[in-house]
């Protein structure tokens, strides 16, 4: 093989290496994993059965949720676009989260109904925002504090962080998800409440063995 002489070159090298982190933050910016994603599940729908197992969630759930989430977007997408597009939901073992940033609240009140005709569905914790913030900074703004809390838990040796899905709307964190014991949630919400911007940390994590895991619908 031949040697390398660009000293530019072994030098941007040594640099990318030596900066883990920098480097990690920049992928999830552009959402090169799967804890990235408005309304997606703890996992994406690209992520494969290996991941999955390795969730609190069963594989059957995880389907399940991924089915729920499919009927969602096509009962949005059939009846306001608009609506679609200023919200995003998660689905955790038929609990779904909406969130999101409407001007009215008639649109709240109606995408609450909308995810209640979803098939499976078995509670809707409605925290659509009422308001005429948004726009192109704050969404940039809301980007960067997500991408810099999931760098955190993911390098966070006492998190499991695949059991956690986090969206950030206006300054205010929303994190759903299993965690492992109070603990575990407590340092995530400490690793949220760190970051610049952020105005407000809302979980609705539910523990591992919290009694409506295993409640029917």
């Amino acid at each position: 093989m031949p040697k390398n002489d660009n000293p530019i070159s072994t030098l941007a090298v040594a640099s990318w290496r030596a900066r883990p982190r920098k480097v990690l933050l920049i992928l999830l910016l552009i959402g090169g994993l799967p804890l990235s994603g408005c309304g997606s599940l703890l996992v994406g729908a690209a992520t494969t059965g290996g991941a999955v197992a390795v969730q609190e969630r069963s594989i059957g759930d995880a389907v399940d949720d991924l089915t729920i989430r499919a009927e969602l977007n096509q009962l949005f997408f059939e009846d306001n676009v608009d609506l679609l597009q200023s919200v995003s939901f998660n689905v955790i073992e038929g609990r779904v989260l909406l969130k999101g940033a409407v001007k009215k609240q008639e649109d709240r009140i109606h995408a609450l109904e909308l995810a209640w005709k979803a098939s499976g569905v078995r509670e809707v914790i409605n925290e659509i925002q009422v308001t005429d913030q948004g726009g192109i900074v704050n969404y940039a703004r809301d980007t960067w504090i997500s991408t810099q809390l999931r760098a955190e838990i993911l390098f966070d040796k006492d998190v499991l962080s695949i059991n956690y899905n986090l969206e950030t709307v206006n300054g205010v964190i929303y994190l759903v998800g299993i965690a492992q014991d109070q603990a575990e949630l407590d340092k995530v919400v400490d690793h949220a409440r760190r970051i610049e911007n952020v105005k407000q940390v809302v979980s609705h994590v539910v523990m591992r063995d919290d009694p409506r895991r295993a409640a029917g619908p």
